[in-house]
């Protein structure tokens, strides 16, 4: 089986970026192209009350949510900017933001781009982590219709 399209999903975390780089490295050794998608998800603002810490008023009617998109866009596109400046080199790069749940997005961003290959990162959480914090890169393990390489990043590794 040849590998001649690599998605690689990356947000502004450590985690993302040892993926990245595992997943660049693997590109090179198969002279493949690299597709860098960025998952925005909708931030859900309570329409009002309080907030049950502190008490304090939480009125949301004043956020512009056209500007919490431009924000999130941003910082998106940074995120992609500065992975694809530390990590790409001579490889052909093709960017891809999206808007939604992150799993479904990079599924979506793999048929789109016709992958071969999806790299994942993942916080190598286990037990009672996993079962409330979910796992983005599992969904996409479940789903997927090419294969998955999850690059666990365990925290001895990050120090």
């Amino acid at each position: 089986m040849a590998i001649h399209k690599i998605l690689i999903a990356v947000d502004d975390s450590r985690y993302a970026d040892h993926a990245a780089e595992f997943g660049f490295e693997m590109a090179r050794l198969c002279n493949a192209e690299v597709g860098l998608v960025n998952i925005i998800e909708p931030i859900i603002l309570p329409t009002s009350g309080s907030d049950s810490i502190t008490g304090i008023s939480t009125d949301v009617s004043m956020v512009d949510e056209a500007e919490m998109v431009r924000i999130q866009k941003e910082a998106a596109e940074n995120t992609i900017r500065r992975i694809q400046e530390q990590y790409a080199r001579e490889l052909k790069i093709t960017n891809f933001t999206e808007y939604g749940l992150t799993a479904d997005g990079i599924l979506k961003c793999s048929a789109e781009f016709g992958a071969d290959l999806i790299v994942v990162g993942t916080h190598s959480r286990t037990g009672i982590d996993r079962l409330f914090m979910g796992s983005i890169a599992e969904n996409v393990v479940r789903h997927s219709k090419v294969p998955v390489l999850v690059v666990p990043l365990r925290e001895s590794e990050s120090q």
